[in-house]
């Protein structure tokens, strides 16, 4: 018997038929992937029979001998907290803010009615999932931790409760190569200890390959194919399935084409970040610790390393977007003020551009209030030419400055976020996660506009990313981070084909593995 069987399934919202006749069984200890790009209708697929989305199911979902569509609210909750986990995309906006992730997990554990676990079971969960000093992190508040570090909370606690089924809507996206492969791993040995039904979403097509038994590729709310990973993913029938499995980053690919570089541009010099330890604790965590780097004009260098390896608290700090306890920044052989001090004409030298494309930008602005906002900063004036000048460079219309963030897609939403940088004509951009929440063919489209944009005006790039085929395609060095620490650096080609610290090491053997 089936733990999920769906059978021409729909969801529409309003008078809007978003999904249309998706059919697929997910047996006890199986997992079945939903692939496709954004707006695909992955999410309304998996989400809406639970009544988990805006969306009103029809057709037939039925877990075990339950059937979801027919279900009121008020039954779907218990069902949910007793035979489902749920790990959902954004870790960030899914776990409450002012609770400890201890009280979040106890919460989680108890939502079946199970008795409250012990400080020390709760610490044995988060360290099942890879959480290093498990203790300290469950007096922690989610913002202090990394994304990659919310994200197995996340797990951690959809499973707590030992669920019949688990629905996983990207579960890996904020995590780098080892720690993914880390995560699936758990999930399949729960799915062969404990018989644990997987439903999974994905634009990891490299994880999918690895962990998946059978995929369903969505497109524009529809099946395009269907069958096991070896059919779809080996012996594709449909150009959209081969497109997909195309724009899929990999490490053994031609050697990118990079622009020249010039003078040293950004000198970093021993940067040292820390943090006050949670709760009762005294003394601070040392986020990074002494660290140096330089970029060149034209340069691009990422930063990659394990979740919480520093990666984005360095990079901020260099930016001076975040805290620095100790260490010069030089632009230009001048030394930039401290974070505090930084003037609007130092502000504008280095541009963010962050993970999560739609968090990102201001929900009750329009498209063009929030690219001008950097004007007003910089005490310019709203400039409808300079606003029409920079949604071409990002490849938008005019039509767009308009709408609100919400009715953008990913790809447009981040688009835009590049916009809002660049209508400061900064000289370096800084990119934290820039592509990972979005699926691999706008992903793909990205690299292309970063490579452009570097090319047409002479940008630096400081890419902070988990992803080390992006950073073979889009820079020239590697930089890698282990516990706050410069381990390794080097020309990318040289870093990914010869690594020699263990930590950078590992990050390739993983991200080999996980070719498609």
């Amino acid at each position: 018997m089936s733990v999920l069987a769906v059978h021409h399934l729909g969801v529409s919202i309003g008078a809007n038929a978003l999904v249309r006749n998706i059919s697929f069984s997910i047996a006890a200890g199986e997992c079945v992937a939903l692939v496709g790009e954004s707006g695909s209708g992955k999410s309304l697929t998996c989400l809406t029979p639970f009544g988990l989305s805006p969306g009103v199911a029809s057709g037939a979902a039925r877990l075990g001998d339950v059937e979801l569509c027919e279900m009121a609210e008020a039954d779907l909750r218990p069902l949910r907290a007793r035979d489902v986990g749920f790990v959902f995309q954004q870790p960030l906006t899914a776990l409450t803010p002012h609770l400890t992730i201890g009280a979040q997990l106890e919460e989680a554990a108890m939502q079946a009615g199970a008795p409250a676990p012990s400080r020390a079971t709760l610490a044995a969960m988060l360290a099942r999932v890879g959480l290093a000093a498990p203790e300290e992190k469950l007096a922690q508040f989610p913002h202090r931790l990394s994304g990659g570090q919310r994200q197995r909370v996340m797990i951690a606690a959809a499973i707590a409760h030992r669920p019949k089924l688990l629905v996983a809507d990207e579960p890996t996206t904020a995590l780098d190569a080892s720690l993914r492969r880390g995560i699936m791993e758990l999930i399949d040995s729960l799915r062969r200890e404990e018989g644990l039904a997987v439903l999974l979403v994905s634009h990891d097509l490299a994880s999918v390959a690895a962990h998946a038994d059978r995929i369903v590729v969505l497109r524009n709310g529809e099946m395009v194919e269907a069958g096991t990973v070896e059919e779809v993913l080996r012996r594709p029938q449909q150009d959209y399935t081969r497109a997909l499995i195309a724009a899929t980053p990999k490490l053994n690919g031609p050697v990118p084409d990079l622009p020249a570089t010039g003078a040293p541009l950004l000198e970093a010099r021993g940067i040292t970040v820390s943090f006050p330890r949670p709760g009762w604790r005294r003394g601070r965590l040392v986020a990074v610790d002494g660290a140096s780097l330089t970029i060149a004009r034209g340069e691009s260098v990422a930063l990659v390393g394990e979740s919480g390896s520093g990666k984005s608290t360095l990079g901020r700090a260099v930016a001076r977007l975040g805290p620095c306890d100790a260490g010069d920044v030089m632009w230009e052989r001048q030394a930039l003020p401290e974070r505090k001090r930084m003037t609007p004409a130092h502000r504008r030298l280095i541009q963010p551009v962050f993970q999560d494309p739609v968090a990102s930008l201001d929900p009750l602005w329009t498209v063009g209030d929030i690219v001008a906002e950097p004007l007003h900063y910089l005490g310019q004036g709203r400039s409808e030419e300079k606003l029409a000048e920079v949604l071409a460079a990002v490849d938008l219309s005019p039509d767009l400055l308009s709408r609100t963030p919400r009715s953008l897609s990913g790809g447009q939403a981040q688009r835009v976020a590049i916009a809002r940088a660049l209508i400061a004509d900064p000289q370096m951009l800084l990119l934290d996660e820039a592509t990972s929440a979005l699926d691999v063919l706008v992903a793909d489209q990205m690299i292309s506009l970063f490579r452009r944009l570097q090319r047409d005006r002479g940008l630096s790039l400081l890419a902070i990313t988990h992803d080390l085929a992006l950073a073979r395609l889009l820079c020239h060095r590697i930089v890698v981070l282990d516990a706050g620490r410069i381990v390794e650096e080097g020309r990318a080609e040289d870093v990914i084909t010869s690594p020699a610290h263990s930590v950078t090491q590992r990050l390739v053997d993983a991200s080999r593995e996980a070719v498609v």
